[in-house]
């Protein structure tokens, strides 16, 4: 793997709501390596959103980091403070395609106009330039007849095509990290599908480093190199793509990967998660995952568990790794997924 274009460490970030104060991100390491597809994956509300936002200072105004520190190629993110700052980073060096297309783009202009926007704010083209750019851009994410759909608004796009004129946006601005949050949430199955190819060609054309935003695995299997696995404002288990499928080893991702359709059996009931995510506005003890986790061990109420290392580029957090662990075998769904394998994974 190549050196990092993004490294967190220790972050924490904290929200105050009515005068509670919210722990909403609980001491995050990590590092995106420059050029690879990083999928984060957890259920809704357990921080995924708000720990990419950091990245280009796009917290809501009750929002603060709290403490740790993201590096952006040198930078030191963390130290800025002013708008001015934060707009070097924003669109030129990293982009971000929001998952309803609809409220990110703005009905009273042209889709044209709004792409062309985007070219000028970041980049020295104008004019026929920024034209002759423009239809480039929506021919790249596959709009037919750029020139005539150039002057259509938003409400006579479908919704896949809003998404692909969305994505136009962001990489106009020819960005170096993309980050696409649950990108194909309000789209049906087959335009998921195109809309992932999509990103995967224009990673590929444009060089980019890309993190993928889910709360469902299938959808990153295929376009994946690594897998954070996300739960209550922490990454409790992250490896390569095959590693976290086919041998996962926090009980959490064992629930993920038995909620996945693909490993239903015929005639039973889907698996779902019993409980409900902690609280985050008190202090969180132990694994977080403990509640809900009907083979935890009395440890995990008791003491967070550090990182163990499974292989060099596979950890995850949890006192089942400790030497001194009873051996606790995942559900049978995730051993026959190991074992045999699931195919159409996110296609």
């Amino acid at each position: 793997m190549t050196e990092p274009i993004l490294s967190v460490r220790g972050l924490h970030v904290m929200f105050n709501l009515r005068g509670r104060k919210l722990h909403a991100i609980r001491g995050v390491d990590l590092d995106v390596m420059k050029g690879e597809s990083l999928a984060i994956v957890g259920e809704s509300g357990s921080g995924k959103s708000v720990f990419v936002k950091t990245f280009m200072g796009l917290l809501d105004a009750n929002g603060w980091i709290d403490g740790g520190e993201i590096v952006y190629n040198g930078e030191k993110l963390t130290d800025y403070k002013t708008e001015k700052q934060w707009l070097k980073i924003r669109g030129g060096e990293i982009a971000m395609v929001l998952q309803d297309p609809m409220t990110s783009l703005n009905p009273l202009k042209t889709i044209g106009a709004q792409i062309i926007e985007a070219i000028e704010l970041h980049r020295p083209l104008r004019g026929r330039e920024s034209y002759g750019e423009m239809i480039s851009l929506l021919k790249d994410v596959g709009i037919p007849e750029p020139e005539r759909r150039a002057k259509q608004y938003p409400h006579e796009f479908s919704g896949g095509m809003r998404q692909r004129v969305v994505i136009a946006i962001a990489v106009a601005c020819r960005p170096k990290v993309l980050i696409c949050d649950e990108p194909t949430t309000a789209l049906d199955v087959t335009i998921q599908a195109q809309i992932l190819k999509l990103i995967r060609s224009l990673k590929e054309k444009y060089d980019l480093t890309t993190i993928y935003i889910t709360h469902d695995l299938g959808v990153v299997a295929n376009v994946a190199d690594r897998i954070a696995v996300m739960y209550a404002g922490d990454i409790v288990e992250i490896g390569a793509c095959d590693e976290v499928f086919y041998d996962p080893k926090h009980p959490y991702t064992w629930a993920l990967l038995s909620s996945l359709p693909q490993l239903g059996e015929k005639g039973e009931d889907l698996y779902s998660i019993k409980g409900t995510p902690p609280n985050l506005f008190a202090d969180v003890r132990g694994d977080a995952f403990a509640p809900r986790n009907p083979q935890a061990l009395k440890i995990d109420f008791v003491k967070q568990p550090p990182y163990f290392q499974v292989s060099p580029t596979h950890r995850a957090k949890t006192w089942l790794l400790d030497p001194r662990a009873p051996k606790i075998e995942p559900p049978e769904s995730v051993k026959r997924l190991a074992s045999e394998g699931v195919s159409g994974f996110g296609e």
